[in-house]
């Protein structure tokens, strides 16, 4: 299945500088691995936000949240996910 999932991130104003550069550190190594396995196929930052719109294509709900919810940053999310599917009027057979 494949998901858009929507992520703004809000770190609180509280943390140190220290602490914030280890969760923005172990949050790259963790997305970049799932990128790498292929689940995590697209990446864009919004523009002007600290906010990313992502592709993932999973095996199911459950493999999705298995996934965000593996995010260091994820308590300090708020994710929107939709489920897409192929268009009947796309000229491409898939995205992916």
């Amino acid at each position: 299945m494949v998901y858009v999932v929507e992520m703004d991130v809000n770190i609180p104003e509280s943390w140190n500088e220290e602490k914030v550069a280890d969760y923005i550190t172990r949050e790259k190594a963790c997305s970049q691995g799932h990128q790498q396995s292929g689940k995590w196929v697209y990446l864009w930052r919004v523009a002007g936000k600290y906010s990313n719109i992502s592709v993932l294509d999973v095996e199911g709900p459950d493999e999705l949240h298995r996934i965000v919810s593996s995010l260091p940053l994820f308590p300090y999310m708020t994710i929107k996910v939709t489920s897409i599917c192929k268009h009947p009027n796309a000229l491409k057979e898939t995205m992916i």
